[in-house]
């Protein structure tokens, strides 16, 4: 039955095929290097106290705001430091601020850290009594950008959720003359769990040492449940990815970990290795470095997201590559993968609790939020990280190949529905719950190292202890007085080739 619910090839291929006309065209080399930022007048008394920080993970989001900040600076008369770091760097360094006292004004939360987390640790504070005329701010944006339990609670706003959440990490990105030599032209037929791994057989026979079939930025956590949930939601897994609620079938309730879809994504991943197709010394790199990788030549695909577009355009002008979606199922149709959320919460912005310059946080974080600061963050971010605003994306300027992988993503994703909309009293699972040692994102990357043996017995005894967290953190959240229930994660009416929006949540 869940196949008839899946969305037809046709779908698909006509979303790769926009791609692949403009691609093809050459038409991706336009950039935004003269933005106008039009800066407003300050919010408030912006008292500053040394210079403004700030810290995400860089990748694109950098190219903004290395422009941005010395204008901003000229604008307001003060001094600014970015920091732009790998995953796995942030979560090393902020909570080392958070305990020092020391922390960046502003910033995005480890991936390990939830904002439930940061808000009852005492690590964040309300945009409340920062943004003037706050409500209004936020109606100019799209439904569900403001979600109690993700960057609201207790009916103050918390966090800044600035860019949008139907974004695939997982496209397949590939050297187009490695693959045409290998016989493939996924832009014109998106690759099968079956031809994806032949390619990258055949891509890798062809080197003879020289390159490979496929590489992954393996030392970055995160890879490794992106890539494979990715993979496993697109074969009929149709499942959350944020929060205690991760990779749970909201039709259902249930975890998928033990599904087919889950072991086979994860088998595919471990065949590539198998078959010697996986560049040498994938553990060791970040998806930053794989991604540099790529133009050098010394691997034929890579799964990753629309940020790498501008980047390869702009740093590796001619590196001929080709964008398509990720691995379809060799039967049946197709599903779309599920966005959590409008927004993207990896990317929603947080103020410290102790932040020397709380009020030009909120004074970038306005900006942001207007569409003058929408189209300023589209026209240098491109497609790693769309705005928000859909009509700022349009107005934006960008290359053709980089609206077209934005089109194909928001082709293949749809928005899932939320828990914590349904239920706002969730947010308290969220703040106890734990996630277990090992994680998904470790098991797979313990299975693909060695270090773990067995997809079936491993993904298994995952599914059993992240089933006691779950029972745990509700159990917590019942004893201090949350009326909450397993069975607020169960949307029966949920069509998951459809976006879960408002009349849904009703019709319960």
């Amino acid at each position: 039955m869940e196949r008839q619910l899946g969305m037809s090839r046709r779908a698909f291929l006509a979303a790769s095929g926009a791609a692949a006309a403009l691609a093809m065209t050459g038409a991706g080399k336009a950039f935004a290097a003269d933005v106008e930022f039009n800066i407003p007048a300050p919010i408030g008394d912006l008292k500053p106290n040394g210079p403004f920080r700030w810290i995400d993970s860089g990748d694109q989001k950098a190219v903004f705001f290395k422009a941005f900040l010395p204008a901003y600076n000229k604008a307001r008369g003060i001094e600014s430091n970015y920091d732009g770091l790998p995953w796995q760097e942030i979560a090393q360094v902020l909570p080392l601020g958070i305990r020092n006292g020391t922390a960046q004004d502003a910033f995005c939360l480890p991936l390990n850290v939830s904002p439930g987390l940061a808000v009852t640790s005492g690590w964040v504070q309300p945009l409340d009594g920062l943004i003037p005329d706050l409500e209004k701010w936020k109606a100019a944006f799209p439904p569900g950008a403001f979600l109690e339990g993700l960057n609201m609670f207790d009916g103050k706003t918390y966090g800044l959720p600035y860019t949008s959440g139907k974004v695939t990490s997982a496209h397949v990105l590939y050297n187009r003359k490695y693959m045409e030599d290998a016989g493939y032209d996924p832009e014109k037929t998106p690759l099968t769990w079956t031809t994806f791994r032949d390619a990258a057989k055949k891509i890798t026979k062809a080197g003879n040492g020289s390159h490979y079939g496929f590489i992954i930025g393996g030392a970055q956590i995160n890879r490794w449940q992106d890539t494979s949930r990715a993979i496993a939601q697109m074969a009929g897994a149709s499942t959350g990815s944020n929060s205690f609620y991760s990779d749970i079938d909201f039709r259902t309730g249930e975890l998928q970990y033990t599904s087919d879809a889950y072991i086979g994504a994860i088998e595919l991943l471990l065949a590539l290795k198998s078959d010697g197709s996986v560049f040498p010394g994938v553990t060791g790199l970040t998806a930053p470095q794989a991604r540099a990788f790529m133009p050098q030549g010394v691997s034929g695909m890579i799964l990753q997201g629309p940020w790498n577009v501008p980047q390869w355009e702009r740093e590796n002008p001619n590196f001929d590559f080709g964008v398509a979606p990720p691995p379809l199922p060799d039967s049946g149709k197709a599903f779309p993968i599920i966005a959590q959320s409008a927004a993207a919460p990896s990317n929603t912005m947080f103020i410290y609790a102790k932040a020397k310059n709380p009020m030009i946080a909120a004074d970038v974080f306005h900006y942001l939020g207007t569409e003058a600061g929408q189209i300023a963050w589209g026209s240098l971010d491109g497609p790693a990280d769309p705005p928000i605003f859909p009509s700022s994306i349009e107005k934006a300027t960008m290359s053709a190949r980089s609206k077209a992988i934005l089109k194909m993503s928001n082709d293949i994703n749809r928005v899932g529905p939320n828990p914590l909309v349904r239920n706002p009293a969730l947010a308290e699972v969220v703040k106890v719950y734990k996630e277990p040692t090992p994680s998904y994102a470790q098991t797979v990357q313990g299975l693909f190292t060695g270090q773990l043996t067995g997809v079936k017995a491993n993904m298994q005894k995952l599914q059993d202890a992240t089933n006691k967290q779950i029972d745990d953190a509700f159990a917590q959240a019942k004893a201090a007085g949350a009326k909450v229930s397993r069975d607020d994660m169960v949307f029966p009416n949920w069509d998951p080739t459809k976006d879960y929006g408002d009349a849904d949540y009703k019709a319960l």
